[in-house]
């Protein structure tokens, strides 16, 4: 399926403790490792995860760099089937206690050792501490929705709108409920994000990377790192406000 949502990379400073408190806390286990001269990528995941579920990336740089979180990218979400009772294992475990779900009804977030925010959210859907959405910030909603809509074909899943905020959700077309979605979030204050690198990049599957390559460049969108310059492995482009697409081949 074209556009399905193939993973969320963050970066991370210490991955031995990353990994310890992925697999740890939210059972993740590791399902492939690539390592290079100067990084090394983690990808993880739950043991039984759909096929069009999405995975998460881990990135350790080795030269011991620090990294600054930015607010432009909000968080990733993972499904339980009870978050009060998912909060207090996590507690129990030693996790910080972030946000708790008696101040969230129906949700809550904890923080990993780097500081990246996981929201717990309630599904009768997909594998315990599965990927359920990412959220990133948006400076246009109109124009990030039109992004989305035009260059990937995603479609409306939702959205909520409050008194100083919108949250919009939305999918690829044909996807699995177990796949991850994308959250907008548009802040009615015209307030501006900082980017940062603690997070890296989200990533969709394409059947073509060349021809599908072509496509997303045809529809407007940023020609970032085309499939010549990454040994046509895989391409970059990006967003109306500067978030990294990773395209992949599966």
């Amino acid at each position: 399926m074209a556009y399905t949502l193939d993973h969320v990379m963050m970066r991370v400073e210490d991955d031995e403790e990353a990994l310890d408190w992925y697999t740890t806390h939210l059972d993740y286990e590791l399902k492939g490792e690539m390592e290079a001269e100067t990084f090394t990528n983690y990808f993880l995941g739950p043991e039984d995860m759909h096929e069009d579920a999405a995975i998460l990336e881990l990135t350790h740089n080795h030269d011991g760099r620090s990294y600054e979180m930015g607010d432009a990218w909000g968080h990733i979400a993972v499904r339980v089937e009870d978050v009060e009772a998912a909060y207090a294992e996590l507690m129990d475990e030693g996790v910080e206690d972030y946000r708790p779900p008696e101040e969230n009804p129906g949700y809550a977030f904890v923080t990993d050792p780097d500081g990246h925010e996981i929201e717990i959210v309630e599904r009768d859907h997909g594998a315990r501490w599965s990927i359920d959405h990412t959220m990133m910030r948006v400076e246009d909603a109109t124009e990030a929705l039109g992004y989305w809509a035009r260059t990937f074909e995603y479609l409306p899943a939702g959205r909520w709108e409050a008194d100083t905020f919108a949250n919009y959700f939305l999918e690829p077309q044909g996807a699995a409920q177990e796949a991850m979605s994308v959250e907008l979030t548009y802040n009615y204050d015209g307030r501006e994000y900082t980017m940062g690198d603690a997070w890296g990049h989200l990533c969709v599957r394409v059947d073509d990377l060349e021809d599908d390559w072509q496509t997303v460049v045809d529809r407007e969108s940023e020609a970032y790192r085309d499939p010549e310059s990454c040994g046509y492995s895989y391409a970059f482009t990006r967003d109306q406000d500067g978030h990294e697409v990773e395209l992949i081949e599966r």
